[in-house]
């Protein structure tokens, strides 16, 4: 079928139909995505609140973490209970999860959903066996974002998008592509980013309000980041390190380390880059970035991770001089296993 000018795959539509037939008037329903919920994360779910609001659904985003700053002009007055996100599962009707199909990517409310047990939705467009509890779900890897998902969704059962819902699913679609400059950008990404144009969106606005509003603390904090970097030439390779309270010291969040591991990635000849940075609880955290044909998803696995071919993430347990240079012997031994080495261009 084709609707707003782009053709929707099959299996879309009738997802979208078993979606439908559990987000119904008269439910309480709750949206939620990942911790530190990206721009693809809030557009997604604020796109589908307005979507929901606009047929009478009684809908709440209710995140593990609070929604990043530069994302406010997104939210509208009274949607996000994040800070009784736990209540507000407690007391759904359904839930929807999205960005994500894992349980361990929502905190600590992992548990309240698995203890509800109520019909859970999961629109996603990663790759990962899932581990939620049951529902319908939406889960097309292939897709360059999960925005573009809830723009099928919305497609396929003729819900009208209004200018609201088609600026947060722009904003999805374009932090996910990097501006449309990754390799997901796809020509149905951009069919479908055209699409909500047609709907209002103001591109300019929204890249000045998401790009270019930075915080002073957010430029010192990547100067200082940028100051640990190691290259590995012949390997391919390229790293950086969060220093201890750097976050702090700068008054940053982790959203403001967004973008930085593409630093690294940028230099002549790097097929991996990796930033590392420890978090609550003694873990490590780790975002992996590649070029070329380095599938960076698989080399999460590793690590109790996942993402995209080309983005990915995981954390595990363990203090930073040890825990680095495993990651970092993993990666070396997997460019050298897939025949990625090469030298740096000059």
């Amino acid at each position: 079928m084709t609707t707003n000018g782009v053709s929707i795959p099959p299996e879309r539509a009738r997802a979208a139909q078993e979606i439908a037939t559990v987000l119904t008037p008269g439910r309480r329903v709750v949206l939620t995505t990942h911790v530190n919920a990206d721009g693809d994360g809030v557009g997604s779910e604020i796109g589908l609140w307005h979507l929901l609001r606009a047929r009478g659904v009684t809908a709440t985003i209710a995140n593990p973490t609070g929604i990043p700053e530069r994302f406010d002009f997104l939210v509208p007055d009274g949607a996000d209970a994040s800070d009784r996100a736990v209540r507000e599962i407690e007391r759904a009707d359904v839930i929807v999860v999205l960005d994500i199909g894992d349980l361990g990517r929502l905190g600590d409310l992992g548990h309240a959903v698995r203890q509800r047990a109520a019909p859970t939705v999961c629109i996603d467009h990663h790759v990962s066996p899932g581990s939620l509890p049951a529902g319908p779900r939406l889960v097309a890897p292939e897709a360059t974002a999960t925005a573009e998902l809830v723009f099928d969704l919305a497609s396929a059962l003729g819900w009208p998008l209004n200018p609201e819902s088609a600026r947060a699913l722009y904003v999805g679609i374009l932090t996910d592509t990097g501006g449309f400059r990754f390799s997901n950008t796809s020509a149905r990404a951009l069919r479908v980013a055209a699409a909500l144009l047609e709907r209002g969106v103001d591109p300019e606005g929204i890249y000045e309000t998401v790009y270019a509003s930075a915080p002073e603390g957010r430029i010192r904090l990547t100067a200082e980041v940028l100051q640990t970097l190691v290259v590995e030439p012949e390997a391919g390779l390229a790293w950086v390190t969060v220093p201890p309270d750097a976050l702090e010291r700068h008054a940053a969040t982790a959203d403001d380390l967004d973008g930085i591991v593409e630093f690294p990635r940028s230099i002549a000849g790097v097929r991996l880059a990796l930033l590392f940075r420890q978090i609550a609880n003694g873990r490590i955290k780790v975002s992996f970035r590649s070029m070329g044909a380095v599938d960076v998803a698989d080399l999460a696995h590793q690590f109790g991770g996942g993402g995209h071919k080309k983005a990915a993430g995981g954390s595990f347990e363990g203090a930073m001089g040890e825990g680095e240079p495993k990651v970092l012997a993993a990666a070396r031994a997997y460019l050298r296993d897939h025949g990625e080495r090469r030298a740096a261009k000059r």
